[in-house]
């Protein structure tokens, strides 16, 4: 027998021996996502290494696409205690934590490092206004770079955008910037856009390459346009009634699993971004055009402004303060 295999075998038995005191337990994670999307994927990673590490004690069973419910069911499951976990938009958290919309604010990071250094400090101190309400935060996964789609024209310019019909979560700020850039906003559930752009009840919608290709967008949307109008973080969040339940050790082993699942799949989504645009592109059915970004921040500067008091203005210099210099 290889010596690393005995090391991997005698590591095995030391945590079954660790957590032999405590019972068996089965907690569910429930998310939105296509179970081939980076987030997805990275829930599954997240499972893993928890049974991993707890030696088989603690099983989380994953929930996709909307199994459990869409993203505000999820978030009142988590608040209630029916759903043990989930990965939810930082745009559905608002209600709850105001100050978690600065993340959904247009142009707002360089770059994914960036985003990473600002997730991982800011976003995580926003993030313990989420426990008064029954939210515990774990740690931000990646959903992806936004960008917008259509079926009406082809769009370049903020102006190629004004009277298109375009879906947004249910947030503030995206109606906002929607209105900015001169379209109509229409909020939705994601579970329910595909039918809603097939039937022209919208003209389009704006998200990351991973949702766009999974939820096959480009089977009913001509245009893309990669106007990288927001970076979008997934929160990965426990209930605290559950969190409170649980043995110090195993809460450790939450988060030390959490913190490696999401270094993975960062990796993974930044990765597969432009793998899914090869995708899209080779389907023939959507034309992808690059475009000037500096109009479109221009119209949507006004955005960050309109929430820089609901958000934290310090927060928002604490983030600027994380560029590159």
């Amino acid at each position: 027998m290889k010596r690393t295999t005995v090391i991997v075998l005698l590591f095995a038995v030391i945590l079954s021996q660790a957590f032999a005191q405590y019972p068996s337990m089965v907690l569910k994670l429930g998310h939105i996502a296509d179970p081939s999307h980076p987030y997805a994927q990275g829930a599954v990673k997240f499972s893993e290494l928890v049974k991993q590490k707890t030696g088989g004690k603690v099983d989380i069973q994953v929930f996709a696409s909307s199994q459990l419910g869409d993203q505000k069911t999820l978030i009142e499951g988590l608040i209630y205690g029916t759903i043990d976990m989930a990965l939810v938009g930082t745009a559905a958290l608002t209600q709850f934590q105001p100050q978690m919309g600065i993340f959904d604010l247009p142009f707002l990071f360089d770059d994914r490092n960036h985003a990473y250094r600002a997730l991982d400090s800011v976003g995580m101190e926003i993030g313990k206004g989420l426990e008064p309400k029954g939210i515990k935060l774990l740690g931000y996964m990646e959903n992806g770079i936004r960008n917008l789609t259509n079926n009406v024209r082809e769009v370049k310019t903020p102006d190629d955008m004004k009277g298109l019909k375009i879906r947004v979560q249910t947030s503030k700020i995206f109606i906002e910037m929607m209105k900015a850039l001169g379209a109509s906003p229409t909020p939705m559930s994601l579970d329910e856009l595909y039918s809603a752009m097939q039937s022209g009840t919208v003209d389009g919608e704006e998200n990351p390459s991973a949702h766009i290709y999974t939820q096959r967008y480009y089977e009913v949307q001509k245009y893309a346009s990669l106007t990288e109008h927001a970076y979008a973080p997934e929160p990965m969040l426990i209930s605290m009634a559950k969190w409170k339940s649980l043995p110090a050790e195993v809460q450790k082993a939450i988060l030390d699993s959490a913190a490696e699942a999401i270094a993975w799949q960062r990796e993974l989504s930044a990765k597969s971004d432009q793998e899914y645009w090869d995708k899209i592109i080779a389907t023939g059915k959507m034309k992808v055009t690059k475009v000037d970004r500096k109009p479109f921040q221009a119209a949507t500067a006004k955005v960050i402004e309109m929430f820089a008091n609901s958000v934290g203005r310090d927060n928002l210099k604490k983030i600027n303060d994380l560029r590159n210099k």
